[in-house]
């Protein structure tokens, strides 16, 4: 397939790049500075609504992965504006591209489309499948968005998936550089009670998971990119602190985190509960190569 991706510089780009490249994909990168490289690169502006149209007529699939960092910083009212506008600005114009030039019979008819877990919000021990109605919060508001940005795609034929991610687990970048320094001076520990269940995935599986989508023709809708085995947060601290051979008995008070990152952030991101399961990768036969909160640590880490 001739595949063209957004936000491949981003965390999982560059992993899914060499993943598709080594299924014999041919990638086209969708970028925002000048083109460098014509035979590999288009560029776009979401914020002022244009994209090289003729050349995603080309393209037999678009993978979306592009988005503010929603840790970029402490959420105000401008940063908040920022993460939903770059999700949704991005995917409205990717849609309504699509669907204007299936209409004319040409153009990509896959659409794989970045969402997140935060579409549950915070559910307690409730265990959440692709079936699961949406939570409330900042994060599932944006991710309800998100998804509802691409319709005008689905309405013209599309195979439409939107891949909501759990926290994805690599070195190079996301939570696990921000924790191993802490853990490794033995400063690691829980957020508030650690009761909080933790939807997390190794970036080699989202990889996959992507790279399956694609082929995958009964695919469709929400698909959970979640480890199959979740575990509460008390449990992947003390996992980490195992594959890092240190003591992980420092916790961190929920009001700290919430003084430290604004009660909203805080609660959305780091003290919400989200027991998701990935039920619709599961069905089709997507195998993980890591189902084990401890195997996938000590392949981030090294």
């Amino acid at each position: 397939m001739k595949i063209l991706i957004t936000g491949s510089s981003g965390l999982i780009g560059g992993v899914l790049m060499q993943r598709l490249a080594a299924d014999g994909h041919e990638i086209v990168r969708l970028i925002r500075r000048p083109v460098r490289d014509p035979e590999h690169e288009l560029r776009w502006s979401p914020r002022h609504g244009r994209i090289d149209r003729d050349g995603v007529a080309n393209m037999d699939a678009v993978i979306h992965l592009a988005g503010k960092n929603v840790a970029a910083g402490r959420w105000n009212d401008r940063l908040k504006q920022e993460i939903q506008d770059s999700r949704v600005d991005s995917t409205e114009l990717l849609a309504n591209t699509m669907a204007e030039l299936r209409k004319e019979g040409r153009g990509p008819s896959i659409l794989l489309s970045t969402s997140a877990t935060g579409f549950y919000g915070s559910r307690g021990d409730d265990t959440l499948t692709e079936s699961a109605s949406p939570g409330e919060g900042f994060l599932a508001d944006v991710c309800m968005d998100w998804e509802d940005a691409a319709k005008p795609a689905r309405d013209a034929g599309v195979r439409v998936a939107h891949m909501r991610l759990g926290v994805v687990l690599t070195r190079d970048g996301g939570m696990l550089p921000k924790l191993e320094p802490l853990f490794r001076l033995g400063l690691g520990g829980p957020i508030g009670d650690g009761q909080q269940w933790f939807p997390w995935v190794h970036v080699d599986d989202v990889a996959d998971a992507f790279a399956f989508a694609l082929t995958e023709d009964s695919l469709s809708g929400p698909v959970n990119v979640t480890a199959p085995n979740p575990v509460r947060h008390g449990e992947f601290v003390k996992a980490l602190g195992k594959v890092l051979n240190r003591p992980t008995v420092i916790p961190v008070p929920a009001a700290l985190a919430e003084l430290a990152m604004g009660k909203e952030m805080a609660r959305d991101m780091v003290l919400a509960s989200q027991r998701v399961v990935p039920e619709k990768l599961v069905e089709h036969g997507f195998a993980f190569r890591y189902a084990q909160v401890d195997d996938a640590l000590r392949a981030a880490l090294g």
